[in-house]
């Protein structure tokens, strides 16, 4: 198979035609247990031992609210429910925005009406919920405190008096910087280091590292080699490749223009010029293209109002 203007032999893990392959597919789904296990380190017993891929589109309690829009949902074999996503940049609210996406599944959990019949007298829904586990996947760095090295940060609630006992286990936010993990082949300690590894680089990689000698990457480098994509498979993925490629290329410019103006006022504005400009762009392209304004808007973070003006 012909791959014109690709040059790797694997695809690029960080663009959402890889992301949602890997993960996000009900066919692939042995690649999201694997991962889920070792960033959880569950172990025995404890694995995940299956998932089910739910609908990614969650509405509103209310028609006029605003849905979400996950890259990858799914459910393990004992009701938790996962929300996993790949953010390529920082945005306004981020954290907010993940508090928001786990409003969803933990509304969904409530039963309506009475569940069964138990002695003549309806049993209902006690507020009984699953956990729900709010996964990012971030290719840049949450802030710039020097006192936060680790790769993987785990959010719950917790007492303020008791910092140490959870006031609930049932909702976790976990955060993946992939920009602060730096290890070499030859550093890579566990299964987790080893999907890090494989995550980060895949796409400038020439064969399978001798390191992720593990069956789950052998079959995960078999499904990531271009070479073997059909046509239409090929077309998706250029064209996820080049939305990859231009929104660097928007932030970079935009942070060449802020050093120019030699002031940060400059770099910020720039960057933020670049990104809507950007963001417009690939607007007016997938409008075009007929997908709606809801996709459209988990794609450019617009807002649905500033979509429906452009002509």
């Amino acid at each position: 198979m012909p791959s014109e203007g690709i040059y790797e032999r694997f695809i690029n893990f960080y663009t959402d035609f890889a992301f949602k392959k890997f993960f996000g597919t009900p066919a692939n789904k042995e690649f999201l247990i694997s991962f889920l296990n070792a960033l959880l380190k569950l172990e025995g017993d404890e694995e995940i031992k299956d998932i089910k891929h739910l609908n990614t589109e969650k509405l509103p309690i209310v028609e006029a609210d605003r849905k979400a829009i996950y890259d990858v949902y799914c459910e393990n074999n004992k009701g938790e429910k996962f929300i996993v996503e790949m953010q390529k940049a920082s945005q306004i609210n981020f954290i907010d925005r993940s508090i928001y996406y786990a409003s969803f599944p933990i509304q969904e959990q409530g039963e309506k009406g009475y569940i069964r019949e138990m002695d003549d007298k309806k049993v209902y829904w006690k507020y009984e919920l699953r956990k729900v586990y709010v996964i990012g996947v971030l290719n840049f760095i949450i802030d710039d405190n020097p006192n936060h090295t680790e790769v993987v940060t785990h959010a719950k609630i917790r007492y303020d008096e008791y910092k140490n006992e959870l006031y609930s286990d049932k909702l976790e936010f976990i955060n993946i910087e992939m920009p602060k993990f730096k290890k070499s082949e030859d550093e890579l300690e566990d299964m987790l280091d080893k999907w890090f590894y494989a995550m980060k680089n895949l796409y400038h990689l020439a064969d399978r590292p001798k390191a992720l000698r593990e069956a789950i990457f052998k079959r995960l480098f078999n499904l990531a080699e271009i070479s073997k994509y059909k046509h239409n498979e090929l077309l998706a993925y250029r064209d996820s490749l080049k939305d990859y490629r231009d929104y660097y290329n928007t932030i970079d410019f935009a942070e060449i223009k802020g050093r120019k103006e030699g002031r940060e006022e400059g770099l910020m504005e720039g960057r933020a010029e670049g990104e809507q400009s950007k963001a417009y762009e690939i607007a007016r392209q997938m409008l075009a293209d007929g997908f709606a304004i809801d996709m459209i808007s988990k794609y450019t973070k617009l807002l649905p109002e500033e979509i429906e003006k452009i002509s």
